[in-house]
């Protein structure tokens, strides 16, 4: 049999501060001249009136009627990527990923949102009826109206986003 040799009972540990790898730079700012611009008031306007779309439809049976379903997949899409675009930009966040073309994505994004919502304010509009059901009729007629609004915020977003990928490309 082999002799074992007497285990050590030495550990060796380094240490640094978590604290030592950022600094004030890394933080985000907050932009608050962005709120005061047409784009800021656009994505505000598109966060108020998308949220009440999806919040009027949701205190509905809308789950009895596909079309209102399409709505409502729509307006809680976009109200969510609208909140995360307004957060990175109201932070300044896009300012530090250089490699997103920015002015193309929001173009994208902005271009779809008004395609998407113009389609589902149609819908919603177009559903709506007394017969189907009473109940609902001033909710569903407010959500088709505020959908016709938030679609012609997204349109000018859109055309304030082509304005500058324009300039920029």
């Amino acid at each position: 049999m082999e002799e074992q040799r007497p285990r050590t009972q030495t550990v060796s540990t380094t240490t640094s501060s978590y604290c030592e790898t950022f600094t004030t730079s890394a933080s985000l700012a907050y932009d608050r001249s962005f709120i005061s611009t047409v784009p800021g008031l656009l994505l505000l306007a598109e966060i108020v009136f998308g949220l009440l779309v999806w919040a009027l439809i949701a205190g509905s049976e809308y789950f009895l009627y596909p079309a209102f379903g399409w709505v409502m997949f729509v307006a809680v899409f976009y109200w969510v990527l609208t909140v995360f675009l307004f957060i990175l930009f109201i932070t300044r966040a896009y300012t530090r990923i250089h490699k997103v073309p920015w002015t193309f994505v929001s173009l994208c994004f902005y271009g779809s949102a008004f395609v998407l919502y113009l389609i589902a304010a149609v819908v919603d509009a177009v559903s709506i009826t007394k017969e189907i059901d009473d109940h609902n009729y001033n909710s569903w007629t407010a959500s088709a109206f505020f959908a016709f609004l938030v679609t012609a915020c997204y349109a000018v977003s859109t055309y304030f986003s082509f304005r500058s990928w324009r300039t920029r490309s």
